[in-house]
Order: structure tokens, then C-alpha cells, then sequence
């Protein structure tokens, strides 16, 4: 079944791009462009990569840092 239709992108191939550690839906645009023409397939990444699908979930729920800390030399992310 086709996630983003702009550019046919399919849920196994965001499945796939998850299982290579892909974990956020911009992630998964710089993979494979989903999601960054209209814009409306973008709920359907988020509901397919879920909860603890990101690798660094696992880091948390084994105590170690979930997140690299940043320099002062390096801008945060915009959410």
C-alpha cells in the first residue's frame, strides 16, 4: 500500500528504511522523499515507524543515553 503517493513510496519502504535505523519521519524523507511535497503522508510515517521504533529507545530502556549531547559549536534540531 502506497504511504506517499507524490513520489510512491510504500509502507514496506518505510518499513524497510526504519529497520535501517531510520527513525523519524524526516529521517525518512532524506531516505526517500517521503513526505516533503504536500506533505499529508506524513501522520501515516509517524503512526508506521510507532513507539520504540527509533534505536535509541532501546539505549534508554538499557540506562545508557538515549541522546548525544551537543557542543556549543553545534545548532539543535528544530522540531
Amino acid at each position: 500500500m502506497y504511504v506517499c503517493n507524490c513520489f510512491g513510496v510504500t509502507e514496506a519502504q518505510v518499513k524497510r528504511h526504519a529497520e535501517s535505523g531510520a527513525c523519524t519521519p524526516r529521517q525518512i524523507a532524506s531516505a526517500c522523499k517521503a513526505g516533503t511535497d504536500c506533505g499529508s503522508c506524513v501522520r501515516r510515517i509517524q503512526a508506521l515507524l510507532g513507539r520504540g521504533a527509533c534505536p535509541s529507545r532501546v539505549a534508554a530502556d538499557e540506562g545508557r543515553p538515549a541522546f548525544a549531547e551537543l557542543s556549543a559549536s553545534e545548532p539543535a534540531e528544530a522540531a
